[in-house]
């Protein structure tokens, strides 16, 4: 009689945990795939943040051999735009942040954009990265 009653007491154990394991997998399979989620537009924030220092550098370069001012800013912005055509959502700005166009000084653009980066999980959270960098004007170069 005590077996039986053993026996009874086991099955009914057994019995009270069946579809806990589906319970947890309903609860935790949407907080995982969100985290994942997450994961992936902050990795894009973090791609889009080195795309745009890339395109800053690109651009005060491309814009320092230039001969003259409006062909400067206007291949500045030419550059910038060919590298974050992939990354950006909106219009890629550039901006001289130097003053003049002097040979032996520095020429400084200020590049910014709006990136996807959250978008993608459907936070409608607008991301304006923006970065600076500087090239120096070559004291040697040819002006028109």
């Amino acid at each position: 009689m005590n077996l039986s009653r053993r026996l009874d007491d086991r099955l009914r154990r057994d019995g009270a945990d069946r579809g806990l394991s589906t319970i947890e997998v309903v609860i935790l399979a949407p907080v995982m795939i969100l985290f994942i989620l997450v994961l992936v537009a902050f990795g894009q924030l973090v791609d889009g943040r080195g795309a745009l220092d890339g395109a800053a550098r690109d651009a005060a370069r491309a814009g320092s051999i230039q001969k003259d001012h409006g062909t400067a800013i206007a291949e500045a912005k030419r550059a910038a735009e060919a590298n974050l055509a992939d990354v950006c959502s909106g219009p890629v700005t550039v901006v001289q942040k130097s003053p003049g166009f002097e040979p032996d000084t520095l020429f400084t653009v200020e590049v910014s954009c709006e990136v996807r980066g959250l978008a993608s999980i459907g936070l409608n959270i607008p991301t304006t990265l923006s970065a600076t960098f500087s090239s120096p004007l070559d004291p040697y170069r040819r002006t028109a």
